[in-house]
């Protein structure tokens, strides 16, 4: 099993250098070529502490930061510091962890969860998590990237944790504040492509490649000349935040922009040493793919082989169930217009699973084998960090739909089966935006992101001239969560709702069904109104803004909600009327 401890302090991973210079402050020395592509201190490093700044000079060219840096305090143009993560005192002995299946993910940004946009602030918040029945907390990618601010997709040192967030010892006491409050960790990483700048891999050696490219840039070199290094270099890092951080499962970022080409996909790859460390450890360790490719390979067991991933996202529900509550269909979401397209996602998890987007021009996606794969590897939200903040402008679903409407999105993202993921907020129907915001520090990167966001949006019909310009800092602090919202009327309705629906998943074990066969949909796309039958378990929604007579039959009632007064208008041999609107979760009747 990789072991990113048997790496000699100091050493880095320079193939192509004639001569390297250790930097220790303001003094430097040459380094020893091992032969290997790697170069190591001439003499021993006296180690006075962890807090040693430090870097390379690589031909002269430099100092830069190690790429293994844990710790960047003055920024990623700067010298690294470095950190000894051992020296944390955990107390969490007693944690067990999590899987993936029955669980309810809580997907957040640190700096836009709290007014501080901390670490240790987050931690001040887990008990609304608590409160509200989630078991994982999916953070935003946390690596240094340059600038104040951002989504965290533009990391440029991926061992690192930003400094705006606390950095690696608050990260710590994140973790550990986490299990103490039984929640699970899930970390969004990004292994597809590397920010704009500061990133100095590419004068260490060839972490990047010439073919092709993806929609950030040059890909990561995964199957080229030298690519055995560049691939031990992020799964070391997946590794290191599984362990040395104590953290339960890892997001990764866009795995469809990974080009890789050999024989065992670095997925795979990864999947083996993540399942030979949880082995070691005796915890549940997860790996989730966010994939374009509605491809159930990924999360298809390696001995039936597949990649060995235990779950993906879904962006097909999120779309149908967009639609359906929302009647928009420009764009990607053409397609979903129907409500048997949200019927069939229920069912067979992917909309597109052969068939032809229309968005895509083409045949998109592949069938799930709904006969052996269980619905929990299918992660799926009706809000997310994408969906809401890659519109123009960074609009919720609370900002088009009344409260029942918020409630329906809810229940079936809580009843429908597949693995649950919250984005924060949603759970009160929060009013702020989520927009893309950046602090590119140089002008012209700063421009070419407004304009580039701009040219993104014209395929789905949005108006550029509403687009917030991502450098402006408003449009970073707009889109921090206001906490006083929780006290309105509506939100507190709608956050018991939330956690009625999480409850309910733990108290009906046919809601936690992995089976394909045991949900069954009925649905009139006319009137607008859909059963998802989960077991024993009804669940009826009306989706029009009139009342609807459903033709079903209901035992006792373990829940409702309707935007105003009763969900249930009438409930006879016939069927049961909705309001407008409106949700109910009751017993099937035999």
């Amino acid at each position: 099993m990789i072991n990113r401890r048997n790496r000699e302090p100091f050493s880095v991973w320079a193939p192509a250098a004639s001569h390297v210079e250790l930097v220790l402050g303001d003094s430097s020395s040459d380094m020893t070529p091992g032969g290997d592509g790697w170069w190591r201190p001439a003499s021993a490093v006296l180690m006075n502490g962890t807090d040693i700044d430090y870097g390379f000079r690589i031909d002269g060219e430099g100092p830069f930061p190690d790429p293994r840096s844990l710790r960047q305090p003055n920024g990623v143009h700067e010298l690294s510091r470095s950190f000894d993560s051992s020296e944390y005192e955990w107390n969490d002995s007693a944690w067990t962890g999590r899987q993936l299946g029955g669980g309810v993910i809580y997907e957040m940004h640190v700096g836009t969860f709290t007014p501080d946009g901390t670490l240790d602030s987050a931690i001040e918040r887990l008990d609304h998590l608590v409160s509200l029945g989630v078991d994982f907390v999916e953070v935003l990618p946390v690596n240094g990237f340059n600038g104040t601010h951002n989504w965290g997709y533009d990391g440029v040192l991926w061992y690192t944790v930003s400094e705006g967030y606390g950095g690696p010892a608050a990260y710590q006491r994140f973790v550990d504040a986490c299990h103490a409050a039984g929640l699970g960790v899930i970390q969004d990483v990004v292994y597809n492509h590397l920010g704009p700048s500061g990133n100095y891999l590419p004068k260490f050696g060839p972490y990047l490649t010439d073919g092709p490219g993806n929609t950030w840039g040059s890909s990561v070199n995964l199957d080229g000349e030298h690519s055995d290094e560049v691939r031990s270099y992020i799964l070391e890092n997946a590794l290191m935040w599984l362990d040395e951080y104590h953290v339960d499962g890892l997001r990764l970022d866009a795995v469809h922009a990974l080009v890789d080409s050999r024989a065992t996909h670095l997925l795979e790859e990864m999947a083996t040493e993540v399942a030979a460390l949880s082995a070691a450890v005796r915890r549940p360790l997860t790996l989730i793919a966010e994939s374009d490719l509605n491809n159930p390979t990924l999360i298809t067991p390696r001995e039936a082989h597949g990649y060995g991933l235990d779950g993906q996202w879904s962006d097909d529900f999120h779309h149908a169930v967009h639609v359906a509550l929302s009647r928009e269909t420009t764009g990607y979401y053409a397609d979903f217009e129907p409500l048997s397209a949200l019927a069939k996602v229920l069912t067979r998890g992917f909309f597109h699973d052969g068939t032809f987007s229309s968005f895509r021009g083409r045949v998109h996606g592949r069938p799930v084998d709904t006969e052996h794969m269980p619905t929990w590897r299918l992660v799926v939200a009706n809000q997310n960090h994408d969906q809401i903040g890659n519109r123009a402008t960074g609009d919720r679903l609370s900002a088009t739909l009344d409260t029942g409407q918020l409630a329906i999105a809810a229940a079936l993202t809580l009843t429908a089966g597949f693995t649950p993921m919250l984005f924060m907020g949603e759970e009160w129907g929060a009013r702020t935006p989520w927009q893309f915001f950046t602090s590119h520090p140089e002008p012209e990167l700063g421009k070419a992101t407004a304009e580039g966001r701009i040219a993104e949006f014209e395929r789905m019909g949005w108006d550029p001239n509403v687009v917030p310009d991502p450098q402006d800092p408003t449009t970073f602090t707009n889109s921090k969560l206001d906490w006083d919202e929780v006290q309105n009327a509506d939100s507190a309705r709608l956050l018991d709702w939330y956690r009625q629906l999480t409850a309910l998943r733990r108290s009906q074990p046919d809601l936690l069904d992995p089976r394909f066969g045991s949900t069954a949909v009925e649905f009139d796309g006319d009137e607008r109104w859909l059963v998802l039958r989960r077991g024993s378990v009804a669940i009826l929604i009306n989706f029009d803004d009139v009342e609807r007579m459903l033709p079903a039959r209901i035992g006792g009632v373990l829940g409702s909600f309707a935007t105003e007064g009763a969900a249930i208008l009438d409930n006879g041999e016939h069927g049961v009327r909705l309001a407008p609107h409106s949700v109910v979760i009751a017993d099937a009747a035999l």
